[in-house]
């Protein structure tokens, strides 16, 4: 904390999960710090929504922000005639208390109405609204905790107004925590979303030297020649230029998608001894985890879609072109629907290049999105991938560059990975800040 002075005199709270709070603070119910609150409802008639209404504020638009504007409006004469649907003051704090939302925050930028999911706490004279939120937003697990329900948790308004809150009555002492935790939030804030650029940065960085390698090669004087592929643009003279059908071995089945339809059910994946290999799998890069198995009988049935130490394995539907190589020592399964392998002959194409080629740069999704005639990609048959155009250097080349991708992008990677350990500690700094100064543990009253 770059401010650790504590106050004098500590008492119980009375709250367990609160703990201490100072001496002089009031712990009592919200209901006694706030002034007014309610909820809404959903207009039942659609005359009663208008383009030029009141707001009408949903969960969805609870992002820790101030909502100025909503994309629904409800007519004057709904709130009228639905005692339900009530006009909140601008500057109320609005809590989010149903499904995956719950504890979500906004500030009312204006007058609006509610929906029935969001809890509104009006402006008070005991209370400053900044204060509420930093405080909600600090103890959002503990309202979490609170919500009840199996598939749509939500916490109701009663709970909301008879949580215990430990707060100073003066209201100075209030607007220095509040003036303390915008400056230091702000900066945490604005270091994170620095690094957070920079993280992109390092991707796009990353995605370059990749594309360029395994388009261009490593050679910056080698001779040039049109690909006849307008994503592609130049390649070495001496390098090939082919579709992926004629990189493949000649076998059957050696671009093919996992058992579609009737062929593998949900329910016959609860148990055996094969494997069957998602995309979950591919996307973490770990053929090991998971829990879909089959039987003898149903693996001797889809014996054709078997996978094969080496084979390229491509996500091909929601999260499309992700790959990854089987390893040697891959354990005995078969492909998922939402999966395809690539069987590639080796002595026109590396398994790695072409993973690499596929999945780290932008060149074949760019294609696969023409071939689709889509774009907005939804599912990569295997006549797409055999008809991918790519690139293929002669072998000596391909693991030159490899090798000089692993060396640079590692390096990158690690950027990547410190950058991202530094934005989840700043995000503890300022949670753990925020819950230490609206419970008292640090003293803010002098805080320059």
């Amino acid at each position: 904390m770059s401010h650790d002075k504590t106050y004098q005199a500590y008492k119980n709270s009375g709250v367990e999960w609160l703990g201490r709070v100072p001496e002089h603070w009031v712990t009592k119910k919200l209901l006694y710090w706030i002034s007014g609150y309610g909820s809404g409802t959903t207009p039942s008639k659609e005359d009663e929504y208008s383009a030029d209404g009141l707001p009408w504020v949903t969960t969805g638009e609870l992002r820790e922000n101030t909502v100025s504007s909503t994309e629904k409006c409800v007519t004057q004469d709904a709130l009228k005639n639905n005692s339900a649907l009530k006009l909140h003051p601008a500057g109320s704090l609005v809590i989010a208390m149903y499904g995956a939302t719950v504890g979500r925050l906004g500030v009312l930028g204006v007058n609006a109405t509610l929906n029935q999911a969001c809890f509104a706490i009006h402006p008070s004279e005991k209370v400053r609204i900044p204060f509420l939120r930093n405080w909600f937003e600090g103890f959002r697990n503990e309202l979490l905790a609170l919500a009840t329900g199996a598939g749509q948790p939500n916490i109701s308004g009663d709970k909301i107004r008879n949580l215990l809150l430990p707060c100073p009555e003066d209201l100075s002492e209030q607007l220095a925590i509040i003036t303390h935790l915008d400056r230091e939030t702000a900066r945490i804030d604005a270091l994170v979303e620095k690094k957070t650029r920079f993280i992109e940065l390092l991707r796009e960085k990353r995605q370059a030297l990749i594309t360029h390698a395994v388009t261009k090669g490593l050679d910056p004087s080698a001779k040039m020649k049109e690909s006849g592929v307008e994503w592609l643009g130049e390649v070495p003279e001496h390098w090939d230029v082919s579709p992926v059908r004629y990189a493949v071995k000649a076998q059957a089945g050696a671009i093919k998608t996992g058992p579609f339809g009737s062929q593998l059910t949900a329910s016959e994946m609860l148990g055996g001894y094969h494997k069957v290999y998602n995309q979950k799998n591919v996307i973490e890069g770990d053929l090991s985890s998971g829990d879909n198995y089959i039987s003898d009988e149903k693996f001797s049935q889809l014996s054709s879609f078997r996978v094969f130490p080496g084979d390229v394995l491509v996500t091909t539907r929601g999260t499309i072109g992700r790959v990854c190589v089987a390893p040697d020592d891959i354990e005995l399964g078969i492909l998922h629907p939402c999966l395809m392998r690539v069987q590639l002959d080796e002595a026109k194409m590396k398994n790695e290049f072409f993973a690499t080629l596929l999945g780290e740069s932008h060149i074949l999704q760019s294609q696969i999105s023409y071939l689709s005639n889509a774009s907005t990609i939804e599912v990569i048959y295997s006549e797409t991938m055999a008809s991918l155009v790519v690139p293929i250097p002669p072998l000596n080349e391909q693991r030159s560059i490899l090798y000089f991708i692993q060396t640079h992008a590692s390096k990158l990677d690690s950027l990547i990975r410190t950058s991202e350990r530094s934005i989840v500690l700043l995000k503890e700094r300022r949670s753990a800040l925020i819950t230490a100064a609206v419970t008292g543990q640090i003293d803010l009253r002098e805080a320059v």
